[in-house]
């Protein structure tokens, strides 16, 4: 390794609470008798100390309560969508050829890939000579190169291991350290990562955990990997007629897949049907007396557009009007054609976003948190479809119970479509990043979150945005808050 215990701009979790949301991440599945961990936040490599023993463990923060695993019982998955070509950059080079393909999971967050990181945060002080452990990557098997780097504020690589230049290589991490890097990986398939971390007691004695295995498989898991199964969601008991039924595709375990279609099959027919336009993975309707006893199914399709999983079909039972006329009335509904709206909305029960406590980043230059805002829905029911903009703002700064402050323009994002109906066109908003002094940046000015252009904004599409907070060193210790305004236009 060329730069042992360099200066890193590692992505680190810190802490601040705001008035919009935070986007859920899948939770891990079962592989065998392993657990597959493919997106999220996870401490892969986790230092605990007890009973005057260093251990190597994972922290699962894909699951809610987070969970402590043993690396034994975890495979970490790279999913192919982690595919880049290297950097026409000089700088890149170690990762190969200039426009070879590599597999990264990034130094930030993308809700989509894994999020793997190291943390000696349960450590106590005055334990180890210097407050700090030794971390080494002893070996590496499998089909190719792995690096493990982080950037400096100017963007260049501070390599912390790599494979292919001789191992082992060694850092030096810090007590309650919170770290997250860029992996690279440079051929799919089968990995073995071997770690092991040492330290010096106070009283001059050593402790090491001995190598510990950890296991990678980079693009799709192989036959040992779990099958994925479907299933169809919100079908209830009954309805009656002109209510709104809501299904949804659930994946057991969660893939990066979501190109679905959705079939019907009523009484009089023998086979499926599909339905035209419904390819994602909720499909909406009303329920009418003449699809009673009808059944759906969707189906879940490859990058080949194969089909990986088929769920049990589900019927619907729509109640029958009532026996006697002469007591009934018919109520006749319409929408004027002419009319419509644009709507942006949050669930007013889920409108809150807390960021873990601020960490301080790598290069000791600042405080540094993560997040993701809460799901935001915006309805576009107008028949001219103009296409809209949305858009968030801070306006003003944060405050704390103490009163103190600091600017709105510290925090930034990185909008995301997480769902959107059938013909839509909704494209996420460019990255704000946090306020840079002399470059500017961050929502205290009005910021995209999603747009759409004329002719294809029509239906519903819902918007979140991952979160990043950048403070100076002198930002005065608190829990601070500030409202997030959204609109659309």
């Amino acid at each position: 390794m060329r730069t042992p215990g360099a200066r890193g701009l590692a992505a680190l979790i810190g802490g601040v609470v705001i008035a919009a949301g935070l986007a859920l991440t899948p939770s891990a599945a079962a592989a065998a008798e392993k657990v597959v961990l493919s997106k999220g936040h996870t401490d892969a490599v986790d230092i605990h100390y007890a009973e005057g023993q260093l251990s190597l463990k994972v922290h699962d923060d894909t699951v809610s309560p987070s969970v402590t695993r043993d690396p034994a019982d975890v495979i970490f998955q790279v999913l192919p969508g982690a595919a880049m070509p290297v950097p026409d950059d000089s700088r890149f080079a170690f990762l190969g050829p200039a426009g070879s393909q590599v597999w990264l999971l990034p130094l930030t967050q993308n809700q989509n890939l894994l999020w793997p990181g190291w943390n000696t945060t349960s450590l106590g002080a005055g334990l180890f000579t210097g407050d700090r452990v030794r971390l080494s990557l002893v070996d590496v098997t499998g089909p190719g190169a792995v690096s493990v780097f982080t950037q400096d504020t100017f963007g260049s690589p501070l390599i912390k291991f790599r494979s292919d230049d001789g191992l082992p290589d060694a850092i030096d991490v810090p007590i309650r350290t919170h770290a997250h890097a860029n992996w690279a990986f440079s051929a799919e398939g089968a990995y073995t990562l071997t770690f092991q971390a040492d330290a010096t007691r106070t009283d001059g004695s050593t402790v090491s955990t001995g190598p510990v295995p950890y296991s990678f498989v980079v693009g799709e898991l192989d036959g040992s990997g779990p099958e994925t199964t479907l299933s169809i969601s919100g079908m209830a008991d009954e309805y009656q007629p002109g209510d709104t039924v809501t299904l949804r595709a659930v994946q057991t375990p969660q893939t990066e897949l979501d190109h679905y279609h959705w079939f019907s099959r009523c009484p009089g027919s023998d086979t499926f049907a599909v339905i035209p336009g419904e390819a994602g993975s909720t499909y909406t309707f009303t329920a009418t007396r003449e699809l009673n006893a009808c059944e759906y199914q969707v189906r879940l399709y490859g990058d080949h557009h194969e089909v990986v999983a088929t769920s049990e079909e589900v019927a619907l039972w729509v109640a029958f009007p009532p026996a006697d006329p002469g007591t009934s009335q018919t109520i006749t509904a319409s929408i004027d054609p002419n009319q419509g709206a644009l709507v942006i909305s949050v669930d007013p029960d889920d409108r809150a976003v807390v960021l873990p406590p601020a960490q301080l980043s790598g290069s000791g230059e600042r405080w540094e948190s993560a997040g993701s805002l809460r799901p935001v829905t915006v309805t576009d029911t107008r028949a001219a479809t103009p296409g809209w903009s949305a858009s968030g703002q801070l306006p003003k700064d944060f405050v704390s119970a103490d009163g103190a402050t600091f600017s709105a323009g510290y925090l930034g994002w990185t909008p995301e479509v997480v769902r959107q109906s059938g013909g839509q066109g909704v494209v996420a908003g460019p990255t704000v990043a946090p306020y840079t002094v002399g470059v500017g940046g961050g929502l205290g000015n009005s910021a995209t979150l999603g747009s759409a252009p004329a002719g294809a904004g029509r239906g519903t599409a819902t918007l979140s945005a991952g979160l990043r907070l950048h403070l100076p060193t002198e930002t005065a210790p608190g829990t601070y808050t500030a409202t997030l305004t959204l609109t659309a236009i």
